[in-house]
């Protein structure tokens, strides 16, 4: 009980960490994103320094992953085996980057969008919502 509770703890701070850096570097705003999609026009780079800096941080704690044996409150780190690309891959991310371009968020965004009460968001995530469940009951049978 004590380790279901620590990781509850510590998914809620990463969250809400998550959700600050993302309203510090102004990724709420969902013009930003359009923005710097739109390179043959108004072009905003601001979301190049942000990825810049996120993988930075990803990759100092993948490296500091790679020494420990274990999560603090999990017997195995859960990553992903497969490496293969497929069209299903492709498929999703093509979809995925659709909606994130037609919509200005993606997932982690939308939700810390959520705080700020605009209607925008929650349609957002409520169209997110709809396609992961389309996607659990239906599409992993086509694909």
């Amino acid at each position: 009980m004590t380790e279901h509770r620590n990781r509850i703890i510590t998914a809620l701070v990463s969250g809400i960490v998550f959700g600050f850096g993302l309203s510090l570097s102004g990724m709420l705003d969902p013009a930003r994103v359009q923005g710097f999609l739109d390179v043959f026009g108004n072009w905003d780079p601001s979301l190049a320094f942000v990825l810049f800096g996120a993988v930075l941080v990803a990759f100092a704690g993948v490296r500091i992953m790679r020494g420990l044996k274990h999560p603090a409150f999990d017997d195995m780190f859960h990553l992903p085996t497969s490496k293969r690309i497929d069209a299903r891959l492709v498929i999703g991310s093509t979809i995925f980057g659709m909606g994130w371009g037609l919509g200005g968020f993606c997932p982690g965004p939308a939700i810390a969008s959520l705080s700020l009460g605009l209607p925008g968001p929650l349609i957002f995530v409520a169209a997110m919502l709809v396609g992961i469940s389309v996607h659990d009951r239906g599409a992993k049978r086509i694909f």
